[in-house]
């Protein structure tokens, strides 16, 4: 909106009252639209995933969101071990082999390297005549580090959470068409929300509030009866 608003109209004053013989610095509108631009991205994203919702309605795509759900926190504590490692092997290549190896010569270089070599995709021969001794050692260390006992800590947890959540699932999952209906019904109200009809019926029933009327009614007969005998 400052763009549009302040940026623009200065800048079609400034054309209408030269005839576009001045020059206009242009960086700080190329800027702005950068950011719209991100903002744009992000919100595009964000909008995106929130149609994660609608995968509740298919059994194995809410069996993977609710071992996701289960697992977060293990999930995050995971993450961050495996990132000090990661991050330890990448200044390691680093500063090894920055003068050797091109793969190496930046810190992006190496991060991307390293995760070619998680998903198996390297050159052996390359780290084998970047050093004889230190180019397999690091490489023997990375893979058992980090593809054998990491990789394997992680399918281990979304392992457990799985069977957990495939146990403790249920079953009666609600259909998408009706779940549309109800959320119709409601916008144009003509239906009320669950949480409205649980306030309703909470609000209602007289059962749970029928020890506490009879603790009153026997606190005045009490009463009365004192009163009449004093």
């Amino acid at each position: 909106m400052l763009l549009y608003t302040v940026h623009i109209p200065r800048i079609g004053k400034l054309f209408n009252e030269t005839n576009g013989y001045v020059y206009i610095n242009l960086q700080l509108a190329s800027y702005v639209n950068d950011i719209l631009i991100y903002l744009y991205g992000f919100c595009s994203f964000f909008g995106t995933i929130k149609l994660i919702k609608l995968f509740r309605f298919n059994q194995r795509l809410c069996l993977f969101i609710e071992t996701l759900k289960y697992c977060g926190k293990e999930l995050l504590a995971f993450f961050m071990m495996f990132s000090i490692i990661f991050f330890s092997f990448v200044c390691l290549f680093y500063l090894l082999f920055i003068s050797k190896l091109e793969s190496c010569s930046t810190l992006l270089k190496t991060i991307q390297m390293l995760f070619e070599t998680i998903l198996m995709k390297f050159d052996a021969h390359e780290l084998v005549e970047a050093g004889g001794f230190l180019g397999p050692f690091s490489f023997s260390l990375f893979i058992i580090f980090i593809v054998f006992i990491c990789i394997s800590m992680f399918i281990s947890i979304i392992n457990d959470s799985f069977r957990h959540v495939r146990q403790n699932i249920s079953n009666d999952n609600e259909d998408i068409f009706l779940f549309i209906r109800k959320k119709i019904l409601y916008w144009i109200g003509w239906e009320k929300s669950m949480k409205e009809e649980q306030k309703d019926l909470e609000y209602m029933n007289p059962i749970e509030q029928f020890p506490e009327k009879i603790d009153q009614l026997l606190n005045a007969l009490n009463r009365l009866y004192t009163n009449q005998y004093n």
